[in-house]
């Protein structure tokens, strides 16, 4: 082959730049100018690789690594590197962070006032208002209560957080533009077993203060001896009282008392025990160690304080129109404003005023039985209304024909005024635990019985050591 031949062969720069001009001409009316400048400067690298593989006189012994310039980024740009964008990590938006308002209940404040002073619009409070019927209940808050608004960036609500106490709170988290979803959150509390005792020196509640007991459990232990008990009469001094009940703690700070599990009384050297039991059917009441109930179909008293000013006297002398005249029923005089309770399950057979009687309330108690309470203040009830036992029923006044605040309590047996200081030893008590149930209540209440026996022991013991 002849050098013109070989030179003929070989491409002149004109001849391969031509055609690529003409490519370019026809690409730059489809892509960016920034984009033909990068293949370009990669074309020519191309072409010195092409050359240098082409010459066979020089083995290659080194490949040289050849970066690309990469173009910048240009509004518009449709091209991507499919493996680029899979290898570069992207990274995820910030969970958008919530700022927390908190608003507690004062008085004279309404729903309204509370979205204000959060600096939420009255728009929102409807939205929550009407997504569900717990909703409504916000409209009745309490002095005290606490609503905690969970706001984002741009002040919207997000989340509202009414907190009842430190273990029941009520969420309402928004759903779209303007509805709200309701959900309730209980904590549970760490209990431990707490035993409390007493002698009493003055009266029930003196004592029970003095021991570390609350006023809530006094009454309790009046409940649940009210039965066999008769707190305004029976009470003598050297009475002494034994408790085992729950306490509760919330992160190692104590929040409450939870129920008595095991309480004993002795009043007038008798000794009367209960103990708390939960049923196959989740109902708790108080019952004997023997299993019979200690709810009977009647409590002694209306009173949890108070004393005995009049007993039930068929020839007494009236105080105010000093004649003598039947006293059908007992009276306590009580401070003005002190709580009456049903003494039993029933219905208000009458509820109003009189000349004599003052605010009365009358209760119908099955066929046979009917309870009156003279002399309120006020009364709770309206005639119809179904009652429970231990309901408030009305408080203690003058109102009347009355010397003084005090409650005349009657007991009608089929008609007939009976001693309501003792008829209720004789009435029916309430359902006890049946056979089928009897084998679960001792295995339950047994550690309780236990527990309260041991420390009583404890007690009696200590109290009877001698002394140098």
């Amino acid at each position: 082959m002849t050098n013109k031949t070989m030179q003929a062969n070989k491409l002149s720069p004109k001849k391969f730049l031509a055609p690529v001009g003409q490519l370019g001409k026809a690409l730059g009316r489809h892509f960016p100018r920034t984009h033909l400048i990068a293949a370009g400067v990669a074309a020519l690298a191309l072409v010195g690789i092409g050359a240098m593989s082409g010459d066979k006189s020089e083995p290659r012994r080194h490949a040289l690594p050849i970066k690309l310039a990469q173009a910048p980024a240009v509004a518009g740009d449709e091209i991507t590197n499919a493996a680029e964008a899979e290898a570069t990590p992207i990274d995820a938006p910030p969970a958008t962070e919530l700022r927390s308002v908190e608003q507690t209940v004062r008085s004279g404040d309404t729903l309204s006032t509370l979205f204000d002073r959060a600096g939420q619009p009255i728009e929102t409070m409807y939205q929550v208002l009407g997504s569900s019927k717990e909703a409504k209940k916000l409209a009745r808050l309490n002095i005290g209560e606490t609503l905690v608004f969970h706001v984002d960036q741009e002040d919207r609500l997000q989340k509202l957080v009414r907190q009842h106490n430190r273990l029941e709170s009520t969420e309402f988290n928004r759903k779209g533009d303007d509805t709200f979803e309701m959900s309730r959150h209980q904590l549970d509390p760490d209990s431990q077993l707490a035993y409390r005792e007493a002698v009493i020196e003055n009266s029930l509640f003196v004592s029970g203060i003095e021991a570390g007991l609350t006023n809530g459990m006094l009454m309790e232990i009046a409940d649940i001896f009210g039965s066999d008990i008769d707190f305004a009469l029976d009470i003598r001094k050297g009475d002494r009282f034994t408790v085992l009940f729950e306490e509760n703690f919330l992160d190692g700070e104590k929040i409450g008392n939870g129920p008595i599990m095991a309480v004993s009384f002795t009043n007038r050297g008798e000794t009367f025990e209960a103990v708390r039991y939960t049923d196959t059917a989740g109902d708790s009441n108080y019952y004997t160690p023997e299993g019979k109930s200690m709810r009977k179909a009647f409590i002694r008293t209306p009173l949890d304080i108070g004393r005995i000013s009049s007993h039930f006297n068929p020839r007494r002398l009236h105080p105010v129109f000093k004649t003598v005249r039947p006293h059908r029923g007992t009276d306590y005089a009580a401070p003005r404003g002190t709580p009456i309770y049903a003494t039993g399950d029933g219905r208000v057979l009458k509820a109003g005023y009189s000349k004599a009687n003052g605010n009365y309330v009358f209760l119908q108690h099955g066929e046979r039985y009917v309870t009156r309470y003279l002399h309120l203040t006020k009364r709770k009830v309206k005639t119809g209304q179904r009652v429970k036992q231990r309901q408030v029923i009305g408080t203690v006044g003058s109102t009347g024909y009355a010397t003084g605040p005090h409650l005349h309590y009657e007991f009608l047996v089929d008609g007939v005024h009976r001693n309501p200081a003792t008829i209720v030893r004789k009435l029916p008590k309430a359902k006890s635990i049946s056979s089928k149930e009897m084998d679960r209540f001792k295995a339950h209440v047994a550690p309780a019985l236990a527990q309260l026996a041991r420390y009583s022991g404890e007690t009696l013991l200590a109290q009877n050591e001698p002394t140098e």
